[in-house]
């Protein structure tokens, strides 16, 4: 059984690419930090559904811990589905953000792609088979008020992730980004009305986690074998 790893797996977009995952027969390693209980729920529930899971909780900041929990993990074999899922935002304008706003959010996406996805990559390559995918933003697409330390940081992984694929194209692993418009959550629900939703969004609605669960597990399957560098747009047709 192939194994994934999702980090950021125990938020509602991460709960739902483990779900799919699992239902595609892979082994899920859901991922957390300081939530533990959340990863558990979502562990549990794969199971409950007849699938296979576990739950790791470490920093995708702090390099040290993560290669160490990496490490761990690989004592059981590689990973060859990876979903780089981890991610905040700390909104403000350029003029008033502060250092550590810049510092948190690019250390969270950027740092934490290559904290994470680096450990990996040789015990991947040596299997000749393997899917790195990328959870990115419309932001760092088109741009959004308040938002220049998070748009840099999904923008960077744009760059990482083109350059990437083509560093391992011919060693069967694939790297691929999705880059998400509105999808419906807790944090979209308390920062955007529906009426604004629909003002700005073509589709006039929010996309739904399973959707972006969806195109993962296509990503993560053979089907998706000759498809790598690009950065896929889910966003109701905004971009």
């Amino acid at each position: 059984m192939k194994r994934a790893l999702v980090t950021g797996g125990s938020g509602q977009i991460g709960a739902a690419i483990c779900r799919q995952l699992a239902r595609e027969h892979l082994h899920i390693i859901v991922h957390a930090h300081r939530n533990r209980a959340s990863a558990e729920d979502v562990t549990n529930r794969i199971i409950e559904e007849g699938g296979s899971a576990s739950v790791a909780c470490f920093d995708v900041t702090d390099a040290q811990a993560a290669q160490h929990a990496l490490a761990e993990i690989l004592k059981s074999g590689p990973i060859q589905v990876l979903v780089n899922n981890a991610g905040i935002h700390d909104d403000a304008p350029m003029a008033g953000m502060r250092a550590d706003q810049w510092d948190n959010v690019i250390a969270v996406s950027l740092g934490g792609f290559f904290n994470v996805t680096q450990p990996l990559l040789l015990p991947m390559i040596g299997t000749r088979w393997g899917r790195i995918i990328t959870i990115s933003s419309i932001s760092a697409v088109l741009g959004n008020r308040g938002q220049t330390n998070y748009a840099a940081a999904k923008a960077g992984l744009h760059g990482a992730s083109k350059s990437l694929a083509l560093e391992i194209a011919s060693r069967g692993v694939t790297v691929n980004v999705v880059a998400l418009g509105f999808i419906e959550s807790r944090m979209v629900e308390q920062s955007c009305k529906p009426e604004k939703i629909e003002a700005l969004v073509p589709m006039k609605r929010a996309g739904t986690p399973q959707e972006v669960a969806d195109l993962v597990g296509f990503l993560a399957s053979e089907k998706a074998g000759y498809l790598s560098g690009q950065v896929i747009g889910l966003n109701g047709g905004m971009a």
